[in-house]
């Protein structure tokens, strides 16, 4: 985990701020982040003074609370805060007992937060012991925390059968977050460029000493930005996105199944103080086709016979993708067997799967009076029932 600890993790329930259960699920985070910013844009808040910040607050907490990483780091400074173990802790006075406080470098044994255990602790390890998240001290990089990026979006487009086994190429349109057309992403008033914050040097974050090591905490004249934006943009207002319908056009490769995500990268949402945008995702739904069926790469076909072909053998034509083919029925074929046909079915990454013919014998409901004439003579001369193996007649 490369990012650091940052003060405000010790104060800031993003859980709270996103109006979700601390054992919610990734999609449930999702669901409420996408939720709470289109609410709170300041596009759709126009005449809301407190609009861009309660945005800002929204991305930020899921910026931390939408990287499973950043949660788990998250998590557990939120239980050293609850232990007494926060951003204002000091080194233990005199005649503390080992294990009082942070070891900070002393002799003792004791406990960290979360049960892990300490002997001849030096203060240059502690980064080490939580991954690396502690900044500052003897190993403080001072580097720059990456821009936050947006959040990944999904759509849904419906193919049909035939596009889905060749493939092909079809628009959707997405309404949404979308880079603003007037300032392109930058936030500030086309003419005019956002200037390195003098405070953290474009760093983004400014160090605070706290006894045994520093903490890293957001810039409070930049917002974490790194940049501020002295002329914003009239469209977004400085936040580098608009609301507005946008249409792509994604490639649906041959043999695509029902219920397949494609990803179109940096499709998604763009991300606030000029961060990367998010994915697209686009979930295919495969209309169905009245002939073909699919069972994995194989394809599906019920062939009606009549009786006489069953009974006695046949040549009979088979329908696929690419035309009829000729399939042989042996004689004695019963009702419900399945052929297989080499290389009809649909594409895969290497070559093509098999049609699968399932032969139904075909029982029709009106007959010639010769047929019915023809059919009585067989029953007549037919010299075993076919349910004798029930024990019937």
């Amino acid at each position: 985990m490369a990012d650091e600890v940052r003060r405000e993790w010790f104060d800031k329930d993003y859980y709270a701020v996103l109006g979700v259960a601390k054992n919610a699920s990734a999609a449930e985070i999702k669901k409420a982040y996408r939720k709470l910013a289109q609410q709170h844009h300041p596009d759709t808040k126009q005449g809301d003074p407190d609009a861009e910040a309660r945005f800002k607050e929204i991305a930020a907490a899921y910026d931390v609370l939408g990287d499973a990483e950043r949660r788990a780091a998250y998590d557990q400074v939120r239980e050293m805060g609850a232990s007494g173990f926060g951003p204002g802790f000091g080194r233990p006075g005199p005649g503390a007992g080992a294990g009082a406080g942070w070891p900070g470098g002393a002799t003792g044994t004791g406990a960290w937060p979360g049960g892990v255990r300490y002997e001849q602790v030096n203060v240059d390890d502690i980064g080490d012991l939580f991954g690396g998240l502690f900044g500052g001290g003897a190993r403080s990089g001072g580097r720059r925390p990456a821009a936050q990026r947006g959040a990944d979006l999904e759509t849904k487009v419906a193919v049909p059968f035939e596009d889905a086994m060749t493939g092909n190429t079809v628009p959707i349109r997405i309404d949404g977050p979308a880079v603003c057309s007037r300032c392109h992403g930058s936030g500030a008033e086309p003419g005019t460029q956002p200037i390195t914050c003098p405070r953290c040097q474009g760093s983004g974050e400014i160090a605070e000493n706290q006894g045994f090591f520093s903490m890293s905490r957001p810039c409070p004249q930049c917002g974490g930005a790194g940049r501020i934006v002295e002329s914003p943009c009239t469209k977004c207002h400085g936040t580098g996105a608009e609301r507005r319908t946008r249409t792509l056009r994604v490639k649906i490769p041959a043999g695509v199944r029902d219920g397949a995500r494609i990803r179109l990268a940096g499709k998604g949402e763009p991300g606030p103080a000029g961060g990367r945008s998010g994915d697209l995702f686009v979930k295919v739904a495969v209309e169905p086709h009245p002939v073909f069926g699919r069972k994995g790469d194989d394809l599906t076909v019920d062939l009606p016979i009549s009786y006489p072909e069953a009974t006695l053998g046949a040549n009979v034509e088979v329908p696929t993708l690419n035309g009829p083919v000729t399939l042989k029925v042996p004689a004695g074929t019963p009702s419900g067997k399945t052929f297989r046909v080499k290389g009809r079915g649909a594409p895969k990454k290497s070559g093509r799967g098999d049609l699968l013919a399932k032969v139904q014998v075909d029982v029709p409901e009106k007959v010639s009076r010769e047929e019915k004439e023809l059919l009585r003579q067989l029953r007549e001369v037919a010299k075993e029932s076919p349910r004798k193996r029930l024990g019937v007649q």
